[in-house]
């Protein structure tokens, strides 16, 4: 019987292994067979002591200390060279367990990752990008996160002393200053010099991107001090975290606040971020109820009951942008809480009404920037507060109980009512309204979301991509009132952020069970459709349904447009704007990434038995993706 081999230490294996790399290379007159049991004698008799390149304890090994002790479940990264030493310290030393490496195909890819995993689970993940290269292609993703107020706790790879850069590729991929290109468009970061150092900014980062207003944050980890030994007598200590509670609303302008919105006739609440957790839609309802005001959701985050009584929101126009239709404009007190456009919100109402008041609450007042754009344009209000809505929420709550009277509790209470009957009448008008085309091909993206809707209503699910695309129709349809069954879409409205902020955000949802879905648009899903086989790889249940219009709408509509008012006709707005000729078979693309898929569907009637198929999938544990050709919106 073969006798057992003694199993390889990782650090002697590794020693052994760069002793060889460096050996003579010599012709022995007979040669020895290799064995695991005798590379295991050969490996224990080397002189391992005279290769400085062996390290037993690298700084890497700290470092992942540090990420552990911050709580991070995940790590989305595409590998690279300049972050290899945290890489193999978190596989090997770390177990590849809290956090656990994440394969992605892009690095824009790991940032959208990590953004809907974020808006999901509540806490945020990290990524590793390699040096210039990798962060210039994360850096679009990161501005999405940064407008979608989202932390993404960016480590990125450089060789900063050029003495220990080893070829041209290192060269290339180093720079002096590397977290200057994504500078504008984060909140903090850092280079730290030393381990010590290095412990110091990792909590300190962790704790500014998640003070509200969260963005993204950058530690640059040195390649030098990944890799070599932690200097002998050195304990590098690990701070301890210790989160800032969020800011809330000064106490006078709250008080000020209640007596505006109890005393007012129409007042309307308009939320975009509001809601960072499901406590914060909890507080939503309470406040909306109390007040038995209603509420335009605008969506950029699960803020409100789709189907609440004093939900309004199919009354104001398109749910997913900043909403001006009849409740705003009906209004004679707007109460805004992080809203992503005021000026846009309020502006015609203001210019019917001139006594308008206008309440704001915005944490986005403590951190402006001048280069971007995304403060938008200047608003005129009647009381700001630099603060955080979902914070501010409790005291305003009970300032309003505090002067409402049994007399007013009554007029609120009649004004209520009659909320709930306009709303009753909106959500009436959405269904009939999605009557229209029912049985047309391709197929209406209200019949898509209908047929959808009708299998997934008695499951616990979560749905994760951006519905403006495809007019709104699950937010007017679906019953939504849970915080994970809607987180938006992308903070600077970037193609390529859908994909894989769905398979982030589905990723999130696994350990709980739920059933995530999307409605995934095609243009969106050829920037990265490389997430279609980390979702395979990592066994991510995810059903994706296409909306597959075969073009890019939004700008046949845009250059349509344009050809009107230059009166050149729309014969060849095609041009540019339309993917076909050749089609794409999406469910070829993603069985080819290891994603179970059929289709095209074209015809309506498929879809019911399609879906079914697919939800039988996910629940086992893995992704299908279900090609369905659609009507453009």
């Amino acid at each position: 019987m073969a006798q057992p081999t003694k199993s390889v230490d990782r650090r002697g294996f590794l020693k052994g292994a760069a002793l060889a790399a460096t050996a003579p290379i010599a012709i022995a007159p007979q040669a020895r067979v290799a064995t695991p049991a005798n590379v295991t004698e050969t490996t224990a008799g080397t002189p391992f002591g005279s290769d400085p390149r062996v390290t037993e304890r690298p700084g890497a090994d700290f470092m992942v200390d540090v990420f552990k002790s911050l709580g991070f479940e995940y790590v989305f990264a595409m590998p690279g060279s300049s972050f290899a030493g945290i890489h193999e310290s978190i596989i090997n030393y770390g177990g590849n367990r809290a956090p656990e490496f994440i394969t992605c195909c892009n690095e824009e890819s790991s940032v959208a990752m990590a953004n809907g995993y974020f808006k999901i689970e509540g806490k945020p993940a990290m990524i590793c990008a390699h040096g210039t290269v990798g962060l210039q292609h994360a850096t679009m993703a990161i501005y999405d996160s940064y407008c979608d107020r989202v932390p993404v706790y960016v480590v990125l790879g450089n060789t900063l002393d050029a003495a220990h850069r080893g070829g041209e590729v290192s060269w290339l991929h180093s720079v002096q200053d590397a977290a200057s290109m994504v500078r504008e468009v984060t909140k903090w970061d850092d280079t730290p010099q030393s381990l010590e150092h290095f412990a110091d900014s990792a909590v300190r980062a962790y704790k500014i991107m998640m003070t509200p207003p969260m963005m993204p944050v950058v530690l640059t980890a040195d390649t030098e001090m990944q890799e070599n030994a932690i200097p002998s007598g050195e304990h590098p200590r690990i701070p301890k975290l210790t989160l800032a509670a969020p800011p809330q609303g000064e106490s006078g302008a709250v008080a000020e606040a209640a007596r505006l919105l109890v005393a007012a006739e129409n007042p309307v609440i308009v939320a975009s971020r509001a809601a960072r957790t499901p406590a914060g839609m909890k507080l939503m309802v309470e406040l909306a109820e109390t007040l038995q005001a209603g509420v335009v959701d605008q969506h950029r985050r699960m803020n409100f009951p789709t189907r609440h009584p004093l939900n309004q929101t199919l009354r104001a126009g398109v749910a997913g942008k900043p909403t001006t239709g009849a409740p705003v404009m009906e209004a004679d007190v707007v109460l805004a809480l992080e809203s992503s456009d005021l000026y846009s919100t309020v502006r015609q109402a203001k210019q019917r009404n001139g006594a308008l008041k206008v309440i704001s609450i915005s944490s986005l007042d403590l951190n402006h920037k001048s280069n971007y754009q995304d403060f938008m344009r200047y608003t005129d209000t009647d009381l700001s507060m630099a603060a955080d809505a979902e914070a501010t929420l409790p005291s305003l709550i009970e300032a309003v109980k505090r002067q409402l009277t049994p007399d007013r509790k009554r007029a609120l209470e009649t004004r209520g009512a009659k909320l709930a009957q306009a709303s009753r009448q909106a959500q009436q008008k959405a269904r009939a309204d999605a009557a229209y085309g029912w049985d047309a091909s391709p197929i209406s993206t209200a019949r898509l979301s209908a047929e959808l809707w009708a299998q997934i209503a008695n499951e616990d699910w979560s749905f994760l991509s951006d519905t403006f695309w495809i007019r709104d129709w699950p937010l007017r349809l679906w019953d939504f009132d849970k915080h994970y069954q809607y987180i938006g879409g992308s903070g600077a409205e970037a193609v390529g952020y859908m994909a894989p902020a769905t398979v982030g955000a589905a990723l999130a949802n696994k350990k709980h069970g739920r059933l995530s879905i999307s409605i995934q648009t095609d243009g969106d899903l050829m920037v990265a459709n490389g997430v279609l086989w980390t979702a395979a790889h990592h066994r991510i249940p995810l059903l994706i349904l296409m909306h597959n219009n075969r073009a890019y709408h939004q700008e046949v509509m845009g250059i349509q447009g344009l050809a009107n008012r230059h009166n050149r006709g729309i014969d060849r707005i095609h041009i540019g704007t339309k993917i076909d000729d050749p089609n794409i078979d999406y469910a070829k693309l993603a069985q080819s990434m290891g994603v179970r898929a059929e289709g095209p569907i074209s015809d309506s009637k498929d879809l019911a038995a399609a879906i079914r198929r697919g939800i039988d999938v996910v629940k086992r544990g893995e992704p299908y993706l279900i090609d369905t050709v659609t009507q453009p919106r």
